[in-house]
């Protein structure tokens, strides 16, 4: 199954939003520390309710931690800057991993260049970005429908 990584994240309600969707479709997400909150953080349970604790995820202590832990997957960077490769245009595989930029800067440069897939999601011009836990969504939907994981639990 795919997974879902989280470089950085700096809202709660985000990282407890994605928790809550991978419970619910079964996928597992990597969070890549430094956070911008504390992992128990009232928000964080708000968003993901008592899903958290049925959720898989992996804390990892730094991208090279990630990378290491993650080496032999494809990593699929969700970026905005320079790309043209639409998300709904690549091709998934069953063991890929959706990596989604911190909220307030996205990625570190030294880390980005590391990468080799990268993904948009088409928007209107003059638009800047969309939510981070709605960009994952969008794009792990798309995944899960080319893969044929669909319909869940039937």
């Amino acid at each position: 199954m795919i997974n879902v990584a989280l470089y950085h994240p700096q809202i709660p309600q985000n990282t407890g939003t994605l928790l809550r969707l991978a419970s619910c479709l079964g996928f597992t997400i990597d969070l890549i520390r430094p956070f911008g909150f504390i992992f128990d953080d009232k928000k964080l349970k708000r968003a993901g309710m008592d899903y958290i604790s049925t959720a898989n995820y992996r804390i990892h202590d730094s991208f090279d931690e990630f990378l290491e832990v993650c080496s032999g997957r494809r990593i699929i960077a969700l970026e905005s800057n320079n790309i043209t490769t639409m998300h709904h245009d690549f091709s998934y595989k069953s063991d890929d991993i959706l990596l989604v930029g911190s909220e307030h800067y996205g990625f570190l440069k030294e880390d980005l260049v590391r990468l080799k897939h990268m993904v948009k999601i088409p928007m209107l011009p003059q638009r800047r970005s969309i939510n981070m836990a709605i960009a994952a969504t969008i794009v792990i939907g798309e995944a899960m429908s080319q893969l044929g994981l669909y319909p869940l639990g039937q």
